[in-house]
């Protein structure tokens, strides 16, 4: 297993220095071969898309299902330069988008903020592109490998640039809201289902989905705005788009800001839908009662 681990971080070391349309081209053949050959996680897809996109025609929606293994691919293949070029090729290849007064309260604000990013497959590029052009402090949430080696390869790579700290699930809120609370800044992924016990169901694309209320929370808790930061994949390398900070949010209902939270998701998506994360098995916790969708 550590033979394997370390031949694959030497293998991503040496793609940093792969032409990027060299690169993404190879990205695009596995994905492709991805798509034909990981039949379970293709289901996956297949479902997901059918729960959330029931409107759109068979062919768009496998349309979709093929594009997002390209995706997967070429967003894993390219940590290798985000991860080990150097700083100016990470620069050059990721550029934020926005109007400036959004960018510059990302970048050199003081008060507490909580960057919502959604599970786009870019986001790793985004955390990247932000912190490394900011003094700001930037907390950030991750779980652990099963590998050691892969894990301590993650972590410390993506905090490689700027002033990270990474926090594990286990370490709890009080490290991440005391961050907040001295005007830190949270690059959080609530998108996610992490079982009953953790999760609260509110409805996306129209399914009830088991969904981390963790964003109103730590909002409320650490008196931080909330602004979306969007990864977009280009030719180029990435569109890193923040947009305004939401109004009127946290409020005292986090069930009802959680639901808020998956509608503007949901639109989010509709502009760029093979981009977003359906290799989860983003249903997988049902209402009692409820059939699998899976």
């Amino acid at each position: 297993m550590s033979l394997s681990a370390r031949l694959g971080i030497v293998f991503m070391k040496g793609l940093a220095h792969v032409p990027l349309p060299l690169l993404r081209g190879f990205g695009y053949v596995l994905g492709r071969i991805l798509h034909s050959a990981a039949v379970p996680r293709r289901r996956v897809v297949d479902k997901n898309l059918a729960a959330c996109f029931p409107d759109k025609s068979e062919a768009m929606r496998q349309r979709i299902s093929r594009e997002t293994f390209v995706y997967v691919a070429q967003s894993w293949l390219d940590r290798s330069w985000l991860w080990h070029a150097p700083r100016e090729v990470v620069e050059r290849r990721t550029k934020l988008v926005g109007a400036p007064a959004d960018i510059d309260e990302v970048l050199n604000g003081t008060t507490p903020l909580i960057l919502f990013a959604p599970h786009f497959y870019g986001l790793d590029a985004a955390a990247t592109s932000l912190t490394m052009r900011t003094p700001r402090e930037s907390t950030t949430i991750y779980t652990t490998q099963r590998n050691p080696m892969i894990d301590d390869w993650v972590r410390i790579s993506r905090a490689r640039f700027g002033n990270v700290k990474p926090l594990n699930r286990v370490d709890g809120i009080k490290p991440i809201v005391a961050a907040l609370r001295k005007g830190g800044m949270l690059y959080l992924l609530p998108d996610m289902d992490f079982g009953r016990d953790q999760s609260v169901f509110v409805p996306f694309f129209g399914v009830p989905a088991a969904t981390v209320p963790s964003l109103s929370r730590f909002s409320r808790l650490g008196r931080a705005k909330v602004l979306p930061v969007l990864s977009r994949v280009t030719r180029e390398g990435y569109d890193i788009e923040v947009l305004p900070a939401w109004k009127d949010f946290p409020t005292d209902d986090a069930v009802a800001d959680t639901a808020l939270m998956n509608e503007r998701l949901a639109g989010y998506i509709e502009t760029m839908p093979s981009q977003y994360y359906w290799v989860h098995r983003r249903f997988k916790t049902r209402p009692e009662g409820a059939p699998s969708i899976y």
